[in-house]
């Protein structure tokens, strides 16, 4: 097994825990770390990509990325907004 694709094991790994703490209630499907999680997925699936390029795999990680990105800076801007109020 090369390094690239012990990373993208590991980034699939991430994924199975993060989906089994969302189906058994013990993660916040809006809070910090599912987003946080799933970004690091979306990474660490990406290096074992660029060994072994796929590209449909590589735009579902590329949108993975960037609605796990969005989902962090709402979860700060929702935080934000309850310190405020």
């Amino acid at each position: 097994m090369t390094i690239p694709e012990f990373v993208g094991y590991t980034g699939v790994a991430l994924l199975i825990v993060t989906y089994a703490l969302l189906q058994l209630d013990r993660i916040n499907p809006k809070g910090f770390w599912y987003s946080f999680n799933n970004l690091l997925v979306a990474i660490l699936v990406t290096v074992s990509l660029i060994e072994t390029p796929n590209k449909p795999s590589m735009v579902i990680e590329f949108f993975w990325f960037i609605i796990s990105a969005y989902g962090i800076t709402m979860f700060y801007k929702r935080a934000n907004e309850s310190k405020n109020n």
